[in-house]
């Protein structure tokens, strides 16, 4: 079996990076940030490598939605091991008013360009934790999901999952093509090294237009503010189960 493996990368906050609102309270600070592939993307693009690797697929390609900038994320993955990149590439502003919606729309209008017979997408990302994009993808083509995978075997009937719920382990077996979104202990990814990071320079990059996958975007929510978190209050040491039971009933918790 050799399968037509497409992956999502998303540009997001590096995960250590402390965020911060904006004045105007729209959005938070991202000019002179530092940016990284979405961790649970970079767990995607692993598997991905991996089925290569196993020869149960014979090209992985990796495509992300955002500003030009969103290259950098794309060569990481293309340094890890990918074949190939595509970016639809958005303005600034058109990229500010991208949601989940628009992104899955895309997704599944590359992945029929493409041909391809599996997408494996993070199961969210960091910056919205959303959770959504899998899902709308395999809605808008039609085919069957596999989310949260913490597990995922290529089979000569397809595809079998394990993944993790509240009871335990859930296993699930579906047909191709499918959408699979990445859980956390699906796998560790690789680092890019040196000589594949000079490879991945080389590697193809296709940049298209809305226009190209035939997508519109449309402004399905507005940004009314953006607001910190509210500030914990300390806590306080009592010295017994009786003086625990005062405290409680004077803040009213009982």
């Amino acid at each position: 079996m050799s399968l037509k493996v497409l992956v999502g990368c998303k540009r997001v906050i590096d995960y250590a990076v402390k965020i911060r609102v904006r004045p105007d309270k729209l959005g938070v600070v991202t000019e002179g940030v530092k940016h990284s592939m979405n961790p649970f993307d970079e767990i995607a693009v692993e598997e991905a490598i991996r089925l290569r690797e196993a020869k149960k697929a014979k090209e992985v390609v990796v495509v992300s939605c955002g500003i030009a900038q969103a290259k950098e994320t794309l060569r990481t993955a293309l340094a890890m091991g990918a074949d190939r990149a595509i970016l639809v590439e958005l303005s600034p502003k058109e990229y500010e008013i991208m949601t989940p919606a628009h992104v899955s729309k895309i997704l599944a209008a590359v992945a029929k360009m493409e041909g391809s017979d599996l997408i494996i997408l993070g199961k969210q990302a960091i910056d919205d934790d959303c959770n959504a994009t899998a899902q709308m993808t395999a809605a808008h083509l039609d085919w069957p999901q596999a989310t949260s995978a913490s597990k995922v075997e290529v089979t000569d009937a397809g595809l079998t999952v394990t993944r993790e719920v509240d009871g335990g382990l859930e296993v699930i077996t579906t047909q191709l093509p499918a959408v699979v979104s990445a859980d956390l202990r699906l796998n560790e990814p690789r680092y890019a090294t040196l000589p594949n990071i000079m490879k991945a320079k080389k590697k193809k990059m296709t940049t298209l237009s809305l226009s190209d996958v035939g997508v519109e975007l449309k402004e399905h929510q507005t940004v009314v503010s953006v607001e910190e978190p509210p500030v914990r209050s300390a806590g306080i040491k009592v010295k017994d189960v009786d003086s625990l039971i005062a405290a409680l009933k004077q803040a009213g918790r009982i």
